[in-house]
């Protein structure tokens, strides 16, 4: 099966015209999406998201989660001296301040820029398209429903450890190689998940940053990523580290060469701290992937997310 728009050798990129903004989510339409969720064959339910508070890790420069109270009972009625609604019924709402990188968390494809002109996905540059309200094209909210064949690749497993030590390169061997341990295969246009084992650190909320720490994790090489996309066809390349690519990198100069390579070159779409301990224990490789980005103008990634598996 060859998907629309992904050549073997060339992958997925600069494909769909001027005007795009999702890339080689592209690929799904009705047919894609019901063979999906035909596969689907005793209906279990994998949650892949994880739980986030105010003391959950979060990598990089992002504003920390807090939810406060707004309106409780008790301040509705030392404000307004009168109960709202009906006697007796009153309301709690909160006030949420969150990253749109906390949590489990897709990628949009202007989330990483390349160059002086900090160009991303498709010809979009800063001076152009860059906003203080959010990037004006690419951004995560003009993701479709996801909803497409998945895989996992329990890279941890199949070297006979419980977590791939920190800075441990991905190549495409240990690729292929826990592939043939799974007797499992990538097809195109699959959501390609990679257990490294870091997600066992996690907790209920994510607590222990010394263990989920970013800038020293197990992930993908370049060569790797390219494998995935170019060889395999993958639409979607996620894992379980706030990274998915080797940290520090060991291609070249770029301090981030796989997030370059698949949001940029390839408009690949990535997935990050998706939780895979569930899916690995059962020993499920394949599955119908779901996930739902927020329909929040100009966020650069679908955060807090609770992506399923259906098996």
């Amino acid at each position: 099966m060859i998907e629309r728009g992904w050549q073997q050798s060339r992958g997925w990129g600069w494909v769909w015209g001027a005007d795009d903004e999702i890339g080689a989510l592209n690929t799904i339409d009705a047919a894609s999406r019901l063979a999906a969720l035909q596969s689907v064959t005793t209906g279990t339910a994998y949650d892949l998201g994880v739980l986030v508070d105010r003391t959950s890790f979060l990598a990089g420069p992002h504003v920390g989660t807090e939810v406060v109270a707004f309106r409780t009972p008790h301040g509705l009625t030392v404000d307004t001296g009168t109960e709202l609604g009906s006697p007796g019924v009153s309301f709690n709402t909160s006030l949420v301040v969150v990253s749109d990188h906390a949590g489990t968390q897709i990628d949009g494809l202007c989330h990483a820029t390349l160059g002086p002109d900090h160009h991303w996905y498709n010809g979009a540059t800063a001076e152009a398209h860059g906003q203080d309200f959010g990037p004006r094209r690419s951004a995560a909210h003009t993701f479709p429903p996801i909803i497409a064949p998945g895989v996992l690749i329990d890279v941890a497993a199949a070297a006979g450890v419980d977590e791939l030590p920190a800075r441990h390169p991905i190549t495409p061997t240990d690729l292929q190689d826990a592939l043939r341990r799974q007797d499992a295969e990538i097809r195109p246009g699959d959501v390609v998940l990679i257990r490294t084992g870091a997600m066992r650190h996690w907790g209920e909320v994510g607590a222990d940053h010394p263990a989920l720490t970013g800038p020293d994790t197990a992930g993908l090489t370049l060569e790797s990523a390219r494998w995935l996309v170019e060889e395999c066809g993958a639409m979607l390349v996620g894992s379980d580290t706030s990274t998915v690519e080797v940290m520090p990198p060991v291609d070249g100069d770029n301090q981030s060469p796989v997030h370059a390579y698949l949001l940029v070159e390839q408009g690949v779409p990535m997935g990050e701290l998706h939780y895979l301990e569930d899916l690995a224990a059962s020993r499920t490789y394949r599955f119908c992937y779901i996930a739902l980005v927020p329909k929040l103008r100009g966020i650069t990634a679908g955060f807090a997310l609770r992506p399923v598996a259906l098996a």
